[in-house]
């Protein structure tokens, strides 16, 4: 057999109990099953549901596959039993990570890949105080209160605001308060403050989709809320000095609010941006077409698995035809807060460095 390959079950087996699943041959992985019956592959790379992978017998009791990636990536799956839909651990794995939707992921990275260390505070690191805050939505956002949480970081103010869509996301899966605290300790970023607000629930599709009642909820009950606990810049007095990040649908959101905005976000971080859903291309394409360029400073990142690539990277030729201040990354990653949260301290460096 070819080189890197497996030469026969029991060599897969033996790798199997040493190595854990799934294995890992340079850009090759193979992922292994034992038991009567095989389970499917679900994963980033296959589009998860849309797209099981079906397992086959190797030996009796013992089913593999094997997937092609990139030797910077980042991947998560889970088997699947194809005649309940059930998601049976990974015995050979016990690594997983909770994906907001229900459901704990399997996980692997690649050689060339790894996990920032920056999600893990570092020794002696300051800790920005983080207070948690309700606010009335006024008809303007779904829900009549929605929460939002205000990280004051440890730093005489006049600070930069940054806000967050998915506020709660990014903070537990994203650990950016983390990131934060620790880019400001190690003088990487100058001290910001964050407004993390939490996103609609069933209404976040909707809220999130260039809406102006979000963008008046953003201004008439979440700026002054920040403004009232924190020691802020005034973007009066120094227009564009806050910033607003989102992911997906949240990225989308955040590219929206700086254009209509430029003024008070002269800065937006999008990662996996939804600029397109389907072949419907969303209204910021057009603004950046045809509305005079603000100034503002663009960071857009996009893993390779991430199935909003092609998306981003239109966005990206359209945003660079038209001259626009822009920073764009692609990493191994997919559409996943792990892949998020590994590369957003250098869309921070970018902006607040």
């Amino acid at each position: 057999m070819a080189k890197n390959s497996l030469s026969s079950a029991s060599e897969l087996c033996q790798r199997l109990e040493h190595e854990g699943n799934p294995l890992i041959d340079g850009e090759r992985l193979t992922f292994v099953w034992e038991g009567q019956e095989a389970p499917q592959l679900i994963c980033d790379l296959e589009e998860w549901e849309n797209r099981p992978r079906a397992l086959k017998p190797v030996a009796p009791g013992l089913y593999a596959c094997s997937l092609e990636l990139p030797l910077d990536a980042y991947l998560e799956y889970r088997f699947r039993d194809p005649q309940t839909g059930a998601c049976p651990r990974d015995p050979r794995n016990p690594r997983r990570t909770w994906n907001g939707l229900g459901n704990y992921n399997h996980y692997v990275y690649l050689p060339q890949a790894s996990p920032s260390p920056l999600t893990r505070h570092g020794r002696g690191v300051p800790r920005g105080d983080l207070t948690r805050h309700t606010v009335a939505t006024d008809e303007l956002a779904a829900g009549q209160q929605r929460t939002v949480h205000l990280y004051n970081p440890l730093a005489k103010g006049p600070v930069p605001l940054l806000v967050v869509y998915d506020g709660n996301d990014y903070l537990r899966r994203g650990k950016l308060a983390v990131i934060v605290d620790n880019l400001i300790a190690q003088g990487r970023i100058r001290p910001i403050a964050m407004a993390l607000v939490d996103h609609g629930g069933p209404a976040r599709m909707v809220e999130y989709a260039c809406s102006e009642a979000t963008i008046s909820f953003l201004v008439q009950s979440i700026l002054p809320l920040a403004r009232q606990h924190l020691s802020l810049l005034d973007p009066r007095k120094q227009p564009g000095a806050y910033g607003v990040l989102g992911a997906s649908m949240g990225g989308l959101m955040a590219v929206y609010t700086a254009l209509r905005l430029p003024q008070v976000f002269g800065r937006a971080l999008s990662q996996a941006g939804a600029f397109v859903l389907g072949e419907y291309e969303t209204i910021v394409l057009e603004m950046v077409r045809h509305a005079p360029k603000p100034a503002v400073r663009l960071w857009l990142d996009a893993g390779r698995m991430d199935f909003l690539l092609e998306a981003n990277r239109r966005m990206r030729a359209l945003l660079e035809s038209q001259g626009y201040d822009l920073t764009y990354v692609e990493t191994g990653g997919a559409h996943n807060y792990t892949t998020w949260r590994n590369v957003i301290p250098g869309g921070l460096e970018e902006m607040f460095g």
